[in-house]
């Protein structure tokens, strides 16, 4: 459980500070904000009974979301103790920094006062860039995570799960799982009637738990097993070192083989011929995609050497990676590749 810090005598359980970031996603901030709503109000008039909320913001100004709706804060910063929780909710990833000096001096303020800090959606990227996940663990978007990892190569990425309690940290893929998060804070905090509430409200079926699977199709069809879904993801972010089947069932917490058998009914292959597979999409995308040596799209997705890549390759597609290279350049020469990588594609011809 999340141990809230002393507050103002009175204060409500579950008091949130929102930091909206600029180009912040709005579906992760309002259904994070309609399940705080829906557990606190009585009598459906929208009331502030149970909890309480705040868009935070030192300039008063306006805050664009990535939807281009604006949206007014309603407090100062001010004093981070009279919140429970501090969340961030980031958006589009942009080289303009997301939140100004002030926001971020008082995101730093809160974690000196003791305040659980929540980085919801890219949030997880501002938290870590202000020095604010050292030594621990960030939840992220399976669609982030290569950024985040690129970005902060020091902090383990999580993106097979919806979001991660660590201390006094909570970081959140984003999306419909910011309601899943709310709901989790607003059972801990108000109880199971108010979340069970909150969620019918908003027609949502259940709380998904933190270790519940992010939705994603890696293989291009739905799959129903948790087990397996989270085996697909962990995959997805080990292309370049893949991992041995073995160290997937266990991180999952299933035998090898059970594995095995869950896979063959869910997806009618293995797990080694999905990974493979998995690996050679890739891999094909970034034929497609990039204008990067074959070289270093075959050792990026765990094919080191050229003629095993090049055959797996036509096997899955019915054209060599070169060829294939070969013909999208004749059909947009723009998108090209340099002369140097057109050298060095040569050898998986």
């Amino acid at each position: 459980m999340v141990q809230i810090p002393n507050v103002d005598a009175g204060a409500k359980p579950l008091r949130i500070g929102f930091i909206l970031s600029r180009d912040f996603t709005m579906s992760a901030f309002s259904m994070f904000l309609d399940t705080l709503r829906l557990a606190s109000d009585v009598g459906d008039r929208s009331g502030r009974v149970h909890c309480d909320w705040e868009v935070l913001s030192a300039t008063g100004h306006l805050i664009r979301s990535s939807a281009g709706i604006e949206v007014a804060p309603t407090a100062p910063l001010g004093d981070p103790r009279r919140f429970s929780h501090v969340a961030v909710v980031g958006g589009l990833l942009r080289a303009e920094a997301p939140l100004d000096e002030a926001a971020i001096d008082f995101l730093h303020r809160a974690d000196a006062a003791g305040i659980p800090l929540i980085g919801v959606c890219t949030g997880s990227f501002i938290l870590a860039r202000a020095g604010l996940l050292l030594r621990r663990k960030a939840c992220v978007s399976w669609y982030h995570v290569d950024d985040f990892r690129r970005q902060f190569p020091d902090i383990p990425a999580l993106a097979d799960r919806l979001f991660f309690v660590n201390g006094n940290r909570i970081t959140c893929s984003g999306g419909a799982g910011a309601a899943d998060l709310a709901a989790y804070l607003v059972e801990r905090h108000l109880g199971l009637p108010s979340t069970e509430k909150a969620l019918q409200i908003q027609q949502i079926e259940r709380a998904r738990p933190p270790s519940e699977p992010q939705a994603r199709a890696p293989l291009g069809k739905a799959v129903s097993d948790d087990r397996v879904r989270r085996a697909l993801l962990i995959m997805e972010q080990s292309m370049s070192q893949p991992l041995r089947i073995s160290d997937i069932a266990g991180r999952v917490g299933i035998s090898a083989r059970r594995l095995e058998s869950l896979f063959w009914e869910e997806t009618g292959t293995r797990p080694n011929a999905a990974y493979v597979r998995l690996r050679l999409d890739l891999a094909r995308w970034l034929v497609l995609k990039s204008k990067r040596s074959l070289m270093d799209i075959a050792i990026s997705t765990g094919f080191p050497h050229p003629s095993n890549f090049s055959r797996r390759f036509r096997e899955a597609f019915g054209v060599s990676p070169t060829a294939l290279r070969q013909s999208i350049g004749r059909t947009m020469s723009g998108d090209a590749p340099p002369p140097h990588v057109a050298e060095e594609d040569a050898r998986f011809a």
